[in-house]
């Protein structure tokens, strides 16, 4: 850390470094497969301080050589979509006017295997898996929210059944005036039937009582 100050031996105000080493120390990183990898390498002192030049990340291998990935005002490191082989030591250095870095921070990152994520369909909406031709799916279980969504209403099911009673009243009631009428018009055919049955009746004795009087004369004569 580089900051103006005033020494007394000198009485004059120049730039000298803070009497502090300049390894920050380390820090574990882990983050899953195919998600983004981000080192900061900015320490809450760096905006305060003068004479910092620039972030160098590099890639540290195991035989103690390193790669340079990036150099700039940026204090952070950005790697998108991360695999496997990314897993490994990272080392952040951070440069100064003078000959020696400001800070020196390694970063030891862990690739995790990759996140599941599970898709919880809506409650109110049922989504179909499209089926190539050719291909044939299979019955999946319904889930609790899919039977309680199409399990109809208490106020559905009571309108329902109001609705039913109404209709059979009706038909009831029609069934009812039917059968009076039917019975009114029954009792007037079996008067009619009654009245020419009598006639019928009559008139059939008194043709038997004007031959039985013929056949009387006849033998008479």
């Amino acid at each position: 850390m580089l900051q103006p100050l005033i020494w007394c031996s000198t009485c004059q105000k120049q730039v000298h470094s803070c009497r502090k080493s300049s390894n920050c120390g380390e820090r574990k990183v882990k983050v899953h497969q195919m998600e983004d990898m981000i080192l900061d390498c900015e320490l809450n002192w760096h905006k305060l301080s003068q004479g910092l030049t620039d972030y160098s990340f590099y890639r540290v291998w195991g035989n103690n050589s390193e790669t340079l990935m990036s150099k700039g005002k940026e204090p952070t490191l950005t790697k998108t979509m991360v695999r496997p082989k990314d897993a490994g030591t990272y080392r952040c250095e951070l440069g100064s006017v003078q000959s020696s870095p400001a800070t020196i921070i390694y970063f030891h990152v862990t690739v995790l295997p990759k996140r599941i994520v599970e898709e919880i369909p809506s409650p109110n909406t049922e989504t179909e898996d499209e089926v190539a031709p050719g291909e044939v799916t299979l019955d999946r279980p319904r889930t609790a929210t899919t039977l309680q969504s199409q399990s109809p209403k208490p106020e559905k099911v009571l309108r329902s059944r109001l609705v039913g009673l109404l209709i059979w009243g009706f038909v009831v009631l029609i069934a009812s005036v039917a059968t009076v009428i039917l019975l009114s018009r029954s009792g007037k055919v079996i008067d009619f039937m009654k009245s020419s049955w009598f006639s019928t009746g009559r008139g059939a004795a008194q043709d038997s009582e004007v031959s039985e009087e013929k056949a009387k004369e006849s033998r008479r004569k």
